[in-house]
């Protein structure tokens, strides 16, 4: 009783911290954050944003207000029930990714903008652009890393990864808006191995396309002149 009692107020104690207004250190880590959520967890960004706004946990800028109107939290809860699902079976996660390809890196910068956008059009147009690096670069990295695990028959690494991404949406959006100077550190290293990854993946996927390209036009026509 006494664990659940110290729980409830670490939780009320979160929520009144967050209800009050965002400073700019915060606010920029909130743009970071959306943006680079978004390449691989939009809906997951929009409605737990929305959500955290409609029960006072975090004072959205006006720019985000329209997150927390119930029928948006409807539609971004509705689309992230049915993602956290697609996502997690082998072929269908990769076509997922492909239909949402043309919406999440726009999308992310949309919801960088919206942080300053309503205060400030040049701060707004500084956010737009990094939210939508950050999510194309996420965005690479999911689609890469599904791309590879694909190849593998098993769906374990699937829904493995898919799990972890869907911890890593709420860690982020509560470390951005609670630890903002952290969440800066962290971004900076989750960029760095990223980049690291995406190297190592394309390279991966090259050497996978280049051998399936002798398995079915390379290797079985030299075998026949030689012959």
């Amino acid at each position: 009783m006494d664990t659940l009692l110290q729980l409830w107020q670490s939780i009320a104690g979160m929520a009144q911290k967050g209800s009050s207004s965002l400073d700019m250190p915060q606010l920029l880590a909130l743009a970071a954050a959306l943006g680079w959520a978004s390449g691989f967890r939009l809906y997951a960004a929009v409605f737990i944003t929305g959500m955290a706004g409609w029960l006072g946990w975090l004072s959205l800028p006006s720019g985000l207000a329209v997150l927390q109107h119930p029928a948006m939290l409807f539609g971004s809860g509705f689309m992230l029930f049915v993602e956290f699902f697609a996502d997690k079976i082998p072929g269908v996660d990769t076509l997922w990714d492909i239909v949402h390809s043309v919406i999440r890196v726009p999308a992310g910068a949309a919801l960088a903008a919206g942080v300053f956008g309503a205060d400030s059009g040049t701060m707004g147009m500084a956010a737009a652009l990094l939210g939508g690096s950050l999510a194309a670069t996420s965005y690479a990295t999911k689609v890469s890393t599904r791309a590879a695990l694909n190849t593998s028959p098993e769906p374990f690494s699937n829904i493995a990864v898919s799990l972890f991404e869907d911890g890593l949406v709420m860690g982020t959006m509560w470390l951005a808006t609670q630890y903002p100077l952290a969440f800066g550190v962290a971004l900076v290293i989750a960029l760095v191995i990223s980049i690291c990854l995406l190297v190592v993946l394309i390279r991966f996927l090259k050497g996978l396309v280049r051998r399936v390209r002798g398995w079915f036009g390379g290797e079985q026509p030299a075998t026949q002149i030689n012959g």
